[in-house]
């Protein structure tokens, strides 16, 4: 399409203030999507499946936990974690759940908060890529609401028993091992639990219209037995589970930039190639338009999630900071998609295109780690200094 060429996303240049590792991480990771995820996820996500074979390739790339030093993890910058979210996230959000559930949620609370012996143990296997970590937090019943959480650790001799049940767990029923979070009497503990252990089950979310192409569970607990030292000594209260959002939300700030990126793509391959009216689509001023707004969100997501990587690094970044960039970005992406969508016509509604699976993803995306309500809500206490969360 002609002229069209020079119009691309990273219309401020971000990625050329990448470093070399950084530039490298982005190029085998776009490399990786282009070659070996784009060409089969669309029969995945028709089927409700999750290609389990290319796991293993993940985890040869270094991605699972890669953020975090030590412990056979890669270590690498924020940053790095940041665009290769991106380029997961650009073929699908499963695969970038994949990633961020493993890395920031199931691996970076024993980081953080384990023991040695339970990092020795745990980190260098699932950084591996050869044990799975899915992180249980939400609860039928209490979603935005965590604290109130209903699943109980009761103390028994060396032991803890948990009952109760969460839902919405990606990773779900492929995990080898789960964080549990649970109400005890001594407040919100974090707890390992391997998931074969009697009294664990997880059982498959189906009917999903969105994130089709990743494994989703509810996870229930009877009378799970676990020893003292599968909890993790220093999760202490809600602030602990909350910390590893924080960690995950990040890297969907990245993510979302990636679904934006890919319906921008399709949008103006479709409409540079179509004619209407004898000519281009992408010569109607309509469409010019519907362009510019895509490019000038993608652009304003990007310059956020970046500066936000650079805060980050400072070690200047907080919840305040990524619950900003969460909403504006998801909220960026998701209407990209939309445009895109309509753009496409009703080719837009087909998996021959990757618009509505972007587009159907990012209803979730705007849901989970924290809802476009909650996180205004956290912008409006940060500005007013009045809590809108409880009387």
């Amino acid at each position: 399409m002609a002229g069209m060429d020079v119009m691309i996303p990273d219309l401020f240049e971000l990625d050329q203030k990448l470093s070399t590792e950084e530039t490298l991480i982005r190029d085998t990771v776009r490399d990786f999507v282009n070659d070996k995820f784009l060409p089969i996820v669309a029969d995945h996500y028709e089927a409700g499946t999750f290609p389990m074979d290319l796991i293993a390739q993940v985890a040869d790339m270094g991605l699972l936990g890669m953020h975090l030093e030590g412990y056979g993890c890669a270590g690498t910058s924020g940053l790095a974690y940041g665009v290769a979210s991106r380029e997961l996230e650009r073929g699908d959000t499963g695969l970038r759940s994949l990633v961020s559930v493993q890395g920031s949620l199931a691996m970076f609370p024993i980081w953080k908060w384990g023991s040695e012996e339970q990092k020795q143990e745990w980190l260098p296997r699932m950084a591996a890529g050869e044990v799975i970590g899915c992180f249980g937090l939400t609860e039928p019943d209490h979603g935005s609401d965590p604290s109130s959480m209903k699943t109980t650790a009761r103390r028994d001799g060396d032991d803890w028993i948990i009952n109760g049940s969460k839902l919405w767990i990606t990773n779900g029923t492929i995990a080898q091992v789960a964080i549990v979070w649970a109400q005890t009497d001594n407040g919100i503990r974090g707890f390992i639990v391997p998931t074969d252990t009697p009294g664990f089950e997880a059982r498959e979310i189906k009917q999903k219209m969105s994130l089709r192409a990743s494994a989703t569970a509810a996870l229930f607990f009877d009378d799970l037995r676990i020893p003292e030292s599968l909890r993790l000594p220093d999760a202490i209260g809600i602030g602990a589970p909350l910390g590893c959002l924080t960690e995950a939300r990040f890297g969907i700030t990245f993510g979302v930039i990636g679904s934006a990126i890919a319906c921008f793509e399709a949008a103006r391959s479709y409409m540079g190639q179509r004619e209407q009216f004898g000519r281009s689509l992408a010569s109607f001023q309509l469409s010019q338009q519907k362009f510019a707004d895509m490019l000038t969100d993608i652009s304003n997501a990007s310059l956020q999630s970046f500066r936000l990587a650079e805060m980050k690094a400072e070690g200047r970044a907080t919840a305040v900071h990524v619950s900003m960039v969460k909403r504006h970005n998801v909220r960026a992406a998701i209407d990209t998609a939309r445009t895109a969508r309509s753009m496409l016509g009703a080719n837009g509604i087909s998996l021959e295109y990757p618009v509505i699976r972007h587009m159907m993803n990012l209803e979730s995306v705007l849901t989970y780690e924290g809802t476009e309500e909650v996180h205004t809500l956290v912008l409006g206490q940060a500005v007013t200094g009045i809590s809108a969360f409880r009387g």
